[in-house]
């Protein structure tokens, strides 16, 4: 059994219109990508949803309800696996000026704009990762009803 060598939580999240709150990456010489707010775990997150609140925090400035894993995913990551836990949930309230991650200080790590995407218009979008895309397709009507 390979050793996790990072574990991260991240958020399928819906606003009041059944839209999903993205992040989309803008980097310097890459082509966009959309991803959902989250990240690492942190030493002093108490459990997965602690670390998912503070993330929307901090990403989003941004509350959420409701919180339901629904999704794992795994992936190499150097001499160990990188696991992602998906939670849905649904946005209470967003205040984009109060943002205040790492991310937003480092101006080479890129552009981090926030986006909303009805999931009928998902196919147009190159979300990260590739099949979190093809699950939140399959299962819109159990993840709306959440």
């Amino acid at each position: 059994m390979r050793q996790i060598v990072r574990r991260s939580v991240r958020a399928i999240l819906l606003d009041e219109d059944d839209r999903l709150v993205l992040i989309k990456r803008i980097k310097p010489g890459q082509a966009p990508y959309w991803t959902t707010p989250g990240g690492g775990l942190e030493p002093t997150d108490g459990s997965l949803e602690v670390a998912l609140r503070r993330e929307l925090h901090e990403e989003l400035g941004a509350e959420a309800g409701r919180f339901a894993q629904v999704f794992l995913f795994t992936a190499p990551a150097g001499a160990g696996v990188s696991v992602q836990h998906f939670f849905v949930c649904r946005l209470v309230q967003m205040k984009e000026e109060a943002r205040s991650g790492d991310e937003f200080a480092d101006p080479s790590r890129g552009d981090y704009q926030l986006d909303r995407v009805g999931i009928d218009k998902l196919p147009a979008v190159d979300l990260k990762p590739d099949v979190l895309k093809e699950f939140i397709t399959a299962n819109e009507e159990a993840l709306l009803s959440m």
